[in-house]
């Protein structure tokens, strides 16, 4: 049993203890939790969290990563190495499952959250709320699980590290990148602790709060022209770029290896039986809105980096006047942290995602689902597109990325606050006003940034030598 687990369980029975009989462990209150957070700092210490030394001298990645194709489509792996080749910090986003095998022999507390499981600073973005709103947060779920907290908050500043490097930005800056974003994620989480659960369940950040929030002139006109071309990435622009008209209906466009028809006989059977599965998912209401579209067609698109070689087909759908809704259909596979931090409650993996991202999101996709494919597949269900945009973090200079960092940490947050009253007890380890925790994990992400170094390398290696093969498209 880690050290940590045996001090939260002692610091737990403590505040159990100092809290009245009649009252549930969830209820025991902030002051009290925010002891018990304190009091881990002996069993866990703050700058414990700074080392970064492999588990063994076996550590193999390339076989971590062949480990994790185990249920992949084959013919597409090496798609997922030809990107994971193009820098380390593709390779970082397309080797969740070996960080997750690394994180598990790193220190920590212990206290679990419902965690994102894949977080890096380009899983953050704006996306569309349903009532048309552009909000900042957290979208990409394919790896949600209860997890230690620390897990997330490391991943997520040893991306910046990396992708400072990727920018050609020194190791001072982007390190300070890395502080800045543990640092809003401790006061942020510090104000979360403070307020009731409805207010920090309707907290968000809107794109007008971070225009507001530009430090000059310059900044405000960049923000508003990444609004302006969040609102552009709609259905609408997207769907004359993938579908056009064949015999007079429409029809995906096969654009082979990245989208193409499935040539399976009974696979049009499967397609709207797997619909009428999805939309048992939905609640009534929007039972309604999805019935007012029709199945036109059906294709496999191949998506991401990490999810390459997983199955992800696109459904064209038409209303009555002909007005395009395209949904994604994406296989979930057992989260990479289940191995280190246990099954998830859902026996049904497209559910897990669909809860997790409900659970963290302030707001989410209307169209959110799940079914079972008839061979067992387990699948969630999203829109395509909807006002979803990443952003461009090649181009950002130090302060920039410095400035991004700081809302990544300020957003996850929210997430980890959202719906745990552990959010105190994280607080009381962090502390309100040492920096302790920032600067350790500022050092962790350089080392571990030196990891995914040679680990990028050795990918390239197994390439060149044969080993395995990658396919290197002209774009991603």
């Amino acid at each position: 049993m880690h050290t940590g687990t045996r001090a939260m369980e002692k610091a737990e029975r403590t505040a159990t203890r100092a809290a009245r009989k009649d009252v549930p462990a969830s209820f025991v209150s902030r002051a009290t939790r925010i002891g018990v957070g304190r009091a881990l700092r002996d069993s866990v210490p703050r700058a414990s969290h700074a080392r970064w030394t492999p588990s063994t001298d076996h550590r193999d990645p390339i076989d971590l990563l062949e480990r994790s194709n185990k249920n992949r489509l084959q013919e597409l792996v090496p798609i997922r190495y030809g990107r994971m080749l193009r820098s380390p910090f593709t390779f970082l986003r397309g080797s969740a499952a070996l960080m997750a095998y690394d994180l598990a022999t790193t220190p920590n507390t212990a206290v679990t959250v419902q965690a994102c499981g894949d977080c890096h600073l380009l899983n953050f973005g704006l996306f569309a709320t349903p009532e048309r709103n552009l909000v900042f947060d957290l979208n990409d779920f394919d790896e949600t699980l209860p997890a230690p907290w620390e897990w997330d908050l490391k991943r997520l500043a040893v991306s910046f590290v990396i992708a400072g490097r990727d920018s050609n930005l020194s190791d001072v800056d982007a390190r300070e990148a890395a502080v800045d974003c543990v640092r809003a994620y401790r006061e942020s989480l510090r104000k979360y602790s403070r307020m009731n659960p409805l207010e920090v369940w309707y907290d968000r950040l809107d794109m007008e709060t971070i225009i507001a929030m530009a430090p000059d002139e310059k900044a405000r006109k960049i923000r508003e022209q990444y609004s302006k071309k969040a609102r552009e990435r709609v259905l609408e622009n997207l769907f004359p770029k993938i579908a056009g008209a064949v015999a007079g209906r429409h029809r995906i466009i096969d654009q082979p290896p990245i989208i193409f028809h499935v040539a399976a006989r009974d696979f049009d059977e499967r397609v709207r039986e797997g619909l009428a599965d999805y939309r048992e998912s939905l609640s009534d209401e929007r039972r309604v809105l999805l019935d007012r579209y029709r199945l036109e067609d059906f294709a496999l698109k191949v998506v991401g980096i990490g999810s390459v070689g997983t199955r992800c087909y696109i459904a064209l759908l038409f209303d009555e006047m002909n007005h395009p809704l395209i949904l994604q259909f994406k296989e979930a596979g057992r989260s990479v942290l289940e191995p280190y931090a246990g099954k998830s409650r859902y026996d049904l993996q497209g559910q897990r995602v669909v809860m997790g991202q409900r659970l963290m999101q302030p707001t989410s996709d209307i169209f959110l689902g799940w079914v079972t494919g008839r061979k067992g597949q387990h699948l969630y269900v999203r829109q395509l597109r909807d006002a979803k945009i990443k952003p461009m973090v090649e181009t950002f200079d130090a302060e920039t990325l410095n400035l991004y960092g700081m809302i990544c940490g300020w957003v996850l947050a929210r997430a980890h606050a959202k719906v745990s009253a552990l959010s105190s007890t994280i607080s009381g380890y962090l502390g309100s006003s040492s920096d302790e925790f920032d600067k350790a994990m500022g050092k962790f992400a350089i080392a571990y940034a030196d990891q995914a170094e040679r680990d990028h390398a050795a990918l390239k290696s197994a390439v060149k030598k044969g080993k395995i093969k990658a396919y290197q498209e002209s774009t991603l």
